[in-house]
């Protein structure tokens, strides 16, 4: 919405700063400007100042810097246009309407409006009249007392078809107004209006800024449905609505938290036990508006729902709707209440420490997702262990933001693979053979292993330092000169790959000249393919990044660097134990000052 030139000058200059900033930050006078501690961030020292003359505020903490119509948008987490007809509002100033079709608009919203306050006035009344009886005795069942009925501002409908329909049109509503805004229905077959909410403890639903938009009904007794929220309205779209959103603006804002439950009652008891950051959908699944709603509160926004069935089937929608829509810093978490109790029940019995540590365990959205693929389905079998990947990456694959999908998937690769590994065969005589199969009843062939097979690769991982080391100077020739003499230094523990290494060392001068390929070539023909082979089968399936010939040598050097240094410290850690224990027999002048020199070169990370 565009606003006339001057109109928005018009509204600075009538509003004081510092008297809006001060409702909710207290300020101490200093000098021409008043100081006080930054209400969006935690600081002890104030930094926070606000310059009446000049009309803006700065924080020297975070940088938060604006005049009176940004602090509403950020202190309130209101839109532009929300906070200018707030501040408007406070300045008594009318929000010019551009066109004749706007100011028509805006005359029938605040109808509806004042129709669904009216509507809201009678029901609070009419709780605590005779009709209410049975609606206030089920509320103080339910643990809530005056305040907290008060300060929701629940009601009550009497059974009658028409007792709001006759308080309305005393105060001038007329029918057709009251059906808009979804408080009177129309009989089918008579065409009469009736009373939309009849016999219920209702709930008023109220937009961002607390105006009554809509309202929820609760039955008592066995009527149908249990729950009965308003039609869809000009004001109301159920799933462009949260329940206490007004109430959970302003401590979400300040914890940068919320907590998203199921229903009125679980809200309103969250808040009666101090989490005073909690909403709720109308009985339905979140919905991407919802989510948007929720994100401008929080990055985080903690989904705590039931942990029955229904509840975890509830958290498991919220999720994949979630997916495609995360972006960076944006996620949810995952809480659920122990069956059978819910949030109110939860409290009741435990108090707010019960829903505190609930609450404490949320897990993020990757790890329930993991949890939610996995929970009850057998991965005993290639297949089935394939179904699981493939249904884990088709979900991720919907992952709009390419930054957001690309961690996922490598996060959700990384888990895959620990799960799916196969577990380290038993020591050699713990192997159970074949019902009726004895382990000398087998031809084997001359070096011992099954015909046919081929012989299995001994370096699986190819994750060993020594593998490391080698790999990169067989990818990378042009850094074996710098780091030949270290290599020299070397002896490898296992004996194929120490042969590999001196191998490669004898050709320090005639590899000036050789690209990966033909390193590999020259070693192969020197006997060591096999074991070449078995290396770079192990590392293909990790697509390894200093293999590839395009590597950044500055980062290859790098990581060599960092594997001898790991590896070193792992050869003096062995040789110091042995000197320890030579030491132990016969401590001399010269075993004591060789430990000094290991000590030293542990420490220090440097060769001796």
């Amino acid at each position: 919405m565009a606003f006339p030139p001057g109109f928005l000058e018009d509204l600075r200059s009538r509003l004081s700063l510092v008297s809006v900033i001060g409702r909710q930050v207290r300020l101490a006078r200093k000098g021409r400007e008043h100081m006080g501690l930054c209400p969006f961030h935690n600081e002890k020292t104030p930094s926070f100042t606000v310059n009446e003359e000049k009309g803006f505020y700065h924080c020297f903490g975070c940088g938060a810097h604006g005049d009176v119509i940004s602090y509403q948008m950020q202190a309130h987490r209101q839109s532009f246009v929300e906070a200018v007809e707030q501040l408007a509002e406070q300045a008594g100033l009318e929000v010019p309407q551009q066109v004749p079709e706007e100011r028509e608009r805006a005359r029938r919203v605040a109808s509806l409006h004042d129709a669904l306050e009216a509507a809201c006035v009678f029901f609070e009344r009419e709780l605590r009249g005779p009709a209410g009886h049975e609606g206030l005795d089920y509320l103080r069942r339910r643990g809530l007392d005056e305040q907290t009925i008060g300060r929701f501002r629940l009601g009550f409908a009497p059974d009658g078809r028409g007792a709001l329909r006759s308080a309305l049109k005393g105060h001038g509503i007329d029918e057709a107004l009251a059906i808009e805004a979804g408080l009177l229905g129309v009989a089918r077959d008579r065409g009469e209006t009736f009373d939309y909410f009849r016999g219920r403890v209702m709930f008023p639903i109220g937009d961002r800024r607390g105006r009554v938009i809509a309202f929820g009904g609760r039955a008592l007794g066995d009527a149908q449905p249990k729950y009965l929220n308003s039609p869809e309205t000009p004001l109301f779209h159920k799933g462009a609505v949260l329940y206490g959103l007004a109430q959970a603006r302003e401590p979400a804002a300040k914890a940068g938290a919320v907590i998203v439950c199921e229903g009125y009652m679980d809200v309103i008891a969250l808040h009666r036990a101090g989490f005073t950051n909690a909403v709720a959908p109308l009985g339905t699944a979140l919905t991407e508006q919802q989510l948007e709603l929720l994100w401008r509160l929080a990055a985080e926004p903690v989904i705590c729902l039931d942990g029955d069935a229904a509840g975890q089937r509830a958290a498991a929608k919220a999720a994949l709707r979630a997916l495609p829509l995360l972006k960076p810093g944006l996620s949810l978490s995952f809480a659920a209440v122990p069956p059978p109790e819910d949030p109110d029940s939860l409290i009741r019995k435990g108090g707010p420490a019960a829903m505190r540590e609930v609450l404490e365990r949320a897990q993020p959205l990757s790890e329930f997702l993991w949890r939610m693929e996995w929970a009850g389905r057998p991965a005993d079998t290639p297949e089935r262990r394939a179904a699981i990947e493939h249904d884990i990456m088709e979900k991720v694959a919907g992952i709009a933001d390419r930054v957001v999908q690309d961690k996922y998937r490598r996060h959700f690769r990384a888990l895959l693979w620990e799960a799916f590994r196969p577990p380290p065969p038993p020591p050699r005589g713990q192997r159970k053979m074949p019902p009726g199969v004895h382990r000398h009843s087998i031809d084997r062939g001359p070096d011992g292993r099954l015909p046919g097979l081929p012989r299995p690769n001994p370096y699986p991982n190819a994750g060993g330092a020594e593998e490391q080391l080698l790999l990169m100077v067989i990818a990378h020739p042009e850094l074996l000169e710098e780091v030949a003499e270290r290599l020299g230094h070397l002896e490898f523990t296992d004996s194929d790959l120490d042969k590999l290494r001196q191998e490669v060392l004898k050709h320090l001068d005639g590899w000036a000249s050789l690209d990966s390929e033909g390193v590999r070539r020259h070693l192969s023909a020197c006997g060591f393919s096999q074991i070449l082979d078995c290396l770079l089968e192990a590392r293909a399936h990790d697509r390894i990044a200093y293999l590839k010939p395009d590597a950044p040598l500055e980062a290859v050097r790098a990581l060599w660097e960092h594997v001898f240094n790991l590896y070193t410290r792992k050869e003096i850690g062995a040789e110091l134990r042995r000197a320890e224990q030579q030491a132990g027999a016969e401590l001399s002048d010269e075993t004591f000052a060789y430990l000094n020199a290991l000590w030293s070169s542990l420490t220090q990370g440097i060769e001796s």
